[in-house]
């Protein structure tokens, strides 16, 4: 029987990143007298990644782009035969998402993706950018330069997303380097919730991506990161955090409350202090 595409998919890309990780580790280092120093310094294996692993990367992605949208059930039988994977790494996975905030466990419903009313919005939008505040007041003016190098390198990988044209990859790289902004403050348990707090945010976010698009570009994207990095850089608590309310994730509030129910007093409040360019 010849395995799903997607089986070889999976498996191929563990293969792939394995390979080069371990080339990399491999390569000898050659003295000044021209002796090769593996003898001195044995190959180092480096583990691939785990089904578990390659799963929950797959599984995310198919929820942060919207093919499984917020509601949908997650159905074990079927996700097996598309990833080619047994149940318990794919369990393992559907456990980590859960601990994410991207899908829920219903009694004799199973998982489903987590759902979304306007309420779920205002309350993701309001905490991350509490979050955000304290990491500003932690981190700004950065204490240490080095911790800037994290935040360079994320941008550097959005810039090569946007010219690969990928737009879901400039998605994750735009993640990466939002969590390493907060990571300035040095408080791991600040970036272990906004982590969580951003990724549930990206899920809001893929219910109006068309509308997003629309308005900007994917280097009109990196170009809005890459002016939030030059105001940290320049170390001015207040400027940095005006940066932040301006940076762009309002975009995908556009129609918004028509798509989604919920429609609390105080989310239908927050909506319309947002539109009139609140600070809130």
């Amino acid at each position: 029987m010849r395995a799903p595409a997607s089986t070889v998919s999976l498996l191929s890309t563990a293969d792939k990143r394995y390979g080069q990780d371990l080339v990399a580790e491999r390569t000898p280092a050659v003295s000044d007298s021209g002796v090769s120093g593996a003898s001195a310094r044995a190959p180092r294996i480096t583990n691939p990644p785990s089904l578990v692993e390659l799963a929950l990367e797959t599984l995310r992605r198919m929820i942060l782009r919207g093919d499984l949208a917020p509601g949908a059930r997650v159905v074990e039988n079927q996700l097996t035969h598309e990833l080619g994977i047994s149940r318990p790494p794919l369990r393992e996975a559907l456990r980590l998402l859960e601990q994410e905030g991207l899908i829920v466990s219903q009694p004799r419903r199973g998982a489903i993706v987590m759902p979304l009313t306007l309420h779920d919005v205002y309350e993701i939008f309001t905490m991350r950018r509490e979050l955000e505040r304290l990491a500003v007041r932690l981190g700004i003016p950065v204490r240490d330069p080095a911790r800037l190098e994290r935040s360079r390198a994320a941008l550097a990988a959005m810039v090569e997303a946007a010219e690969a044209d990928d737009a879901a990859m400039l998605a994750e790289r735009a993640f990466e380097f939002h969590v390493s902004v907060i990571g300035l403050a040095g408080h791991r348990r600040l970036e272990d919730a906004y982590r969580r707090m951003q990724m549930q945010m990206l899920l809001c976010i893929a219910l109006n991506r068309r509308a997003r698009h629309d308005m900007e570009n994917l280097f009109e994207d990196v170009a809005r990161h890459r002016r939030l990095l030059k105001k940290i850089e320049a170390g001015d608590p207040a400027v940095v955090l005006e940066e932040l309310r301006n940076h762009g994730d309002r975009t995908f509030l556009v129609g918004i409350e028509e798509r989604l129910d919920g429609h609390s007093d105080v989310a239908l409040e927050w909506l319309a202090a947002v539109r009139a360019g609140r600070d809130v």
